[in-house]
C-alpha cells in the first residue's frame, strides 16, 4: 500500500504590495513595499517552497506547485 500524502497543485503562497486585493483562502500573504521586494520575497519564496512564481499583473504573485 502506497500512502503519498504530499501535498501537489496549490497555491503556497501570495506576496502583495496591495492588501486589500487578497485575503482568506488559508495561504500565508507576505506584504512588500515596493515592486523590487516584491519580486525578490517572490523568488526566493518559490526556491524554498518548491514552486513557480506566477505574476497576476495587479500587484500580486503567487507561488504554486502544480
Amino acid at each position: 500500500m502506497n500512502l503519498d500524502v504530499s501535498l501537489k497543485e496549490a497555491i503556497l503562497a501570495v506576496v502583495t504590495r496591495n492588501p486589500a486585493k487578497v485575503g482568506g483562502g488559508g495561504c500565508p500573504i507576505f506584504l512588500a513595499q515596493d515592486q523590487e521586494e516584491m519580486e525578490k520575497t517572490a523568488l526566493l519564496l518559490a526556491r524554498i517552497l518548491g514552486g513557480i512564481v506566477h505574476d497576476l499583473e495587479n500587484d500580486v504573485f503567487i507561488i504554486v506547485r502544480h
